[in-house]
């Protein structure tokens, strides 16, 4: 009965070696890549207070969060809307389909300077390139 035990143990120890060394085979590029965080696009730029989840406030005006939402830290690491209550966050946001605030990415406080001084003619064009190098400098 020991001996049964002991040969299926090394059965299932040597098929861990060998899906490890399958593993090794690929490529190093693979595992070198980092996060690369994508520019938002339809995103409006605001202060983002969340009073008691799923109730924000959204430059001062009551809303509410999409259930499944997700906000976003600087290095686009996941935040509970539980972890920031009473904080003022500058950031961006995209709506959900039904109206609701669906994705938030937090920003600096300079990124969001440039983004809300971007009220020009070409306004759009310029919040759009704005965003692109902001997004595209954080790795």
């Amino acid at each position: 009965m020991k001996r049964c035990f002991e040969s299926r143990v090394g059965a299932a120890l040597l098929a861990c070696a060998a899906l490890a060394g399958l593993f090794s085979l690929t490529s190093p590029d693979v595992s070198a890549q980092g996060i690369i965080r994508e520019t938002p696009k339809d995103v409006v730029p605001a202060r983002l207070v969340v009073t008691a989840p799923p109730i924000v406030t959204l430059d001062g005006k009551p809303d509410r969060l999409s259930p499944g939402s997700r906000i976003r830290s600087l290095n686009n690491m996941l935040v509970l809307s539980g972890t920031v209550v009473g904080q003022n966050l500058p950031v961006v946001y995209r709506r959900d389909s039904s109206g609701l605030v669906h994705e938030v990415w937090i920003l600096t406080p300079e990124e969001y300077e440039k983004l809300a001084s971007a009220n020009t003619p070409s306004g759009i064009q310029a919040f759009n390139q704005l965003l692109t190098l902001i997004f595209g400098t954080r790795r």
